[in-house]
């Protein structure tokens, strides 16, 4: 369905990087220079450079990373790592690739960030990691996190896959813990044209385990050291990621600028509540993610319009099938369960005009309660 107002226009992120990425793209089809190379180590040290990280391993995908991530702090078999209930699955996922166990915790009303004091109340003996999900554009509270980390000997991994050029008081959103794993996805703020995903660290270390374990566990050819993957970024994708960093910050304006109009579009509906930042944060946006009474009726009524709009997410992890196993009851994350019911995320891209921002608008207003 084409519609006049898209959920999110990457053509036209396409579109202004093309004449940069092409002739690369015919250089690596010439040399068939497909795996590694120059591309993937400058991006590498391009988006180190823009997070404030000494390492950055480029690799396959946001899980990967999450799952490289798990491994390079130790995390095994029975361990618990801890997260926010309203997060996407890989979150989870990732960890019980490697036979840990997701333990999962409610968030915060005003922000729909991870609740430090929740997490506090889900340690055990058996938690290693605490991860922090920064969404929807936005850093989770990583102050508290990693002071409670510390308190009681946690790793802090950070879930930076919504937030791209994101900051907070503690830092930029991929800085702040031990290790912190990103998604390239399309749709992201630096999104590739395909697959692919990124680990960030200061910890030297943990980058070349991660480098190691990410190349079928080998770092000399035929010589492997562990039982690892194959997760490699691809050049391809790394002459994407290059050509849009250097767009990034620009980009993460126009957010930040259409986040504002939608403020003043919106303002004042009845039933109609709008995202707030958490003070001390810098958003960029990755959604605009309003709450609605009747959400699913005023989603069908966008739609009939026109216009394109989604839900992230209709379902906390722990009440998905894939975690039916692990006990969870309906009401034990009220304030997420209450979110997945009512969350509307409306059209959100560097490109988003204005004129398109008023329809939207113009749209919900007479939607919400009508």
């Amino acid at each position: 369905m084409t519609h006049e107002v898209p959920f999110v226009d990457l053509a036209a992120q396409q579109a202004e990087v093309l004449d940069e990425v092409l002739p690369v793209w015919a250089r690596q089809l010439a040399t068939a220079g497909f795996i590694g190379g120059p591309e993937v180590v400058a991006f590498e040290h391009e988006y180190a450079e823009y997070i404030g990280v000494d390492h950055v391993v480029g690799v396959s995908n946001g899980t990967d990373a999450l799952e490289l991530a798990y491994r390079a702090v130790g995390v095994g078999p029975g361990d618990e790592v801890i997260m926010p209930a309203n997060t996407f699955i890989a979150t989870a996922e990732a960890a019980s690739r490697i036979g840990a166990v997701p333990v999962f915790v409610d968030v915060d009303d005003e922000y729909l960030l991870i609740d430090p004091e929740a997490v506090e109340a889900a340690i055990t003996p058996r938690t290693r990691v605490i991860v922090p999900v920064h969404l929807f554009g936005q850093t989770a509270p990583m102050g508290p996190i990693t002071a409670l980390a510390q308190r009681h000997g946690l790793e802090v991994i950070e879930d930076a896959a919504q937030a791209q050029g994101a900051s907070g008081a503690a830092g930029r959103a991929g800085a702040v813990g031990r290790v912190a794993a990103t998604s390239f996805y399309p749709g992201k703020n630096l999104g590739a044209a395909g697959d692919a995903g990124a680990v960030m660290t200061n910890d030297a270390d943990c980058a070349a385990l991660i480098r190691n374990l990410s190349a079928h566990g080998s770092s000399v050819k035929y010589v492997h050291d562990h039982v690892g993957m194959n997760a490699r970024l691809d050049a391809v994708q790394a002459t994407v990621l290059r050509a849009k960093l250097r767009r990034l910050e620009t980009w993460n304006s126009a957010r930040r600028a259409a986040a504002e109009r939608y403020g003043h579009l919106l303002g004042g509906i009845d039933g109609l509540r709008l995202p707030a930042v958490r003070p001390g944060n810098t958003d960029v946006w990755h959604l605009y993610v309003v709450r609605v009474d009747d959400r699913d009726r005023v989603l069908a009524r966008l739609g009939d319009a026109g216009i394109g709009a989604g839900i992230h997410y209709p379902t906390v992890v722990p009440s998905t099938e894939a975690y039916a196993s692990l006990g969870y009851r309906h009401g034990q994350f009220p304030v997420a369960e209450a979110a997945a019911a009512s969350i509307l995320s409306l059209p959100m891209f560097p490109h988003l005009t204005e004129t398109q921002q008023m329809l939207v608008a113009a749209t919900l207003r007479t939607s919400v309660g009508g």
